[in-house]
Order: C-alpha cells, then sequence, then structure tokens
C-alpha cells in the first residue's frame, strides 16, 4: 500500500541507535549483574568462582558501605532543595515581562556552568578554596579557613558547586515549564489576585510538576553516583567525610581490586535509584 513503510526500513533507521543503546548501556549492566554473583578479583582471576548472592550480602551488612549511603543522601537532601529553590526564584524572574535582552543575555550565562565538566569544577574548588592563596579567603579579608582539610568545610564546599553548577539546568527546565501556561489564564489569575503565591500554586505549578519531576529524577541519579568533582576536589577525604557512594565503589572495584563486591554494590545503588524515580512519579507527576 502506499504510505505504508516496510519494516526493513524502520530497522534500518532505528537498528543503529538500538545496537549503541546495546552495546553503551544494556552490555556493561549485564556484565555488572554476571560479576556481582562471583568472586571476582583482579589480582586473583584464576579464583574467580560463582557465589551467588555472597556479594550483596556482604555489602548490605557492611556498615562503612551505609556510611557512605547516608553521606551520600544528606548530600541529595541538602543540595537538591536549595537547587530547586533557586532554580525556581531565577526562572520566575526570567518570566517577567520586558528587559527581553537582558533576559537573553541571562539565560546564555546560565549554560555556562552546565557546560563546564566535573573535573574542571574541582580544579576551580581547589584553587578558589585554597587555604593560603585562595580568592574565598581573600574575599573574608584574609582569613585562614582550611576548606578542604576540615571535614564540614569540605562538604559545604562540594555542596556550593553542585548548588553552582546545577542551578541553572533546574532554572532553564522550570523556565520552559512556565513558558506553557496559557496567557491569558496567568493574567487574568493576576487580576483576581495580588498574591503571587498563589498564582505560583493554582495557576503556574501544575505546569512545572512535569519539569519538576523530570529534575528530580535526573539531579537525585546525578548526585547519587557523583564521582568527578569530588574526586579532583577532596579525594573523598579529609579521611572519609566526603566519601560519597561513588566513591567508595570506585575505591572498592579499582584500588582493593574487589570487582564482585563493587559491582554489587553499583547494582544495589541502581535498584536505590529506581525506587527514588518511582516514589517521584506517583507523588508528584500529575498531567496537566
Amino acid at each position: 500500500m502506499r504510505g505504508q513503510v516496510s519494516k526493513r526500513t524502520i530497522f534500518a533507521f532505528i537498528g543503529p541507535a538500538v545496537f549503541g543503546l546495546a552495546i553503551v548501556g544494556i552490555a556493561p549492566l549485564l556484565y555488572a549483574g554476571w560479576t556481582s554473583l562471583h568472586f571476582f578479583n583482579l589480582i586473583k582471576l584464576r579464583q574467580v568462582k560463582f557465589i551467588g548472592l555472597d556479594n550483596y550480602w556482604t555489602v548490605l551488612t557492611d556498615e562503612v558501605f551505609w556510611q557512605a549511603m547516608g553521606r551520600t543522601f544528606f548530600l541529595l537532601c541538602t543540595a537538591l532543595p536549595l537547587q530547586l529553590a533557586f532554580g525556581l526564584g531565577i526562572a520566575l524572574v526570567l518570566h517577567k515581562p520586558g528587559l527581553t535582552i537582558l533576559k537573553t543575555l541571562a539565560r546564555l550565562s546560565l549554560v555556562l556552568p552546565m557546560a563546564t565538566t566535573y573535573a574542571v569544577v574541582g580544579l576551580l574548588g581547589q584553587v578558589m578554596f585554597n587555604q593560603k592563596f585562595g580568592v574565598v579567603n581573600q574575599l573574608l579579608g584574609g582569613a585562614n579557613i582550611n576548606w578542604i582539610g576540615d571535614p564540614t568545610n569540605a562538604f559545604v564546599m562540594i555542596i556550593f558547586w553542585d548548588v553552582w553548577q546545577w542551578t541553572p539546568f533546574v532554572a532553564l527546565v522550570l523556565l520552559a515549564g512556565l513558558t506553557m501556561v496559557p496567557g491569558e489564564v496567568e493574567e487574568a489569575a493576576r487580576l483576581e489576585t495580588k498574591s503571587a503565591w498563589k498564582v505560583l500554586r493554582y495557576v503556574q505549578l501544575p505546569f512545572l510538576l512535569p519539569g519538576l519531576v523530570a529534575v528530580l529524577i535526573l539531579r537525585t541519579a546525578d548526585t547519587l553516583k557523583l564521582f568527578d568533582m569530588v574526586f579532583t576536589l577532596t579525594r573523598g577525604g579529609p579521611g572519609a567525610a566526603t566519601e560519597f557512594i561513588s566513591l567508595m565503589i570506585q575505591r572498592v572495584g579499582f584500588r582493593g581490586f574487589d570487582q564482585g563486591l563493587a559491582s554489587a554494590q553499583a547494582i544495589i545503588l541502581l535498584i536505590i535509584t529506581i525506587i527514588l524515580a518511582q516514589i517521584y512519579i506517583r507523588v508528584f507527576y500529575k498531567e496537566v
């Protein structure tokens, strides 16, 4: 029939993408699942053997693993609300009418932190928060604050850089949601009430929810697997103050050479991320 596309044509278009996805995403996941069920130590490759769920039991009963998970969730529960609050504020300011050129420049500037790689952000942190020569201490009147060597300061520094880098992403996503609000509906609401909170709560929020859910899922996944910036900035120190779960997995797998145990930790982290994503969708997502 005319206008009907053959299955061969459909496969020709989507086949390469599916193949690439399988190679890049699915195959490593399957390999990690296989490895997690085996004793697999890089310096004892001749002793590789199937041990079932022993690695998972070791992880779930490991106090150090749950300490690293607790630090990771503390980072998530601290940085994510700040990103949402600042991002929403920026989005609401940019959504106001007028000052078109300034708003365009502001939107362009918001891309810069997101375009900066994690490793570069970590290097910026080392330079700016250096105890002797850092610009931050100079701005504080020549203070001698040890940012990287103090556990609390190092944690605060990581929160600062994560908020700095990803608040623009939240702002742009929420701004896109605000542009979906019908102009006449928003104008009528502003005529009915002078309360900006009521306009946000009853008119704008329903259009923000899809973007909000996307932000929650993406930022939660990114925070749980945050590695590059922290490794470059503090390497998990001082001590284990900033050793988040991703750094612990790297330490176990590539410094302790226990690939089986590290794979089990990674699979558990993936399961936790999926559960959180489902919770976000069930609690927050609503069709407008």
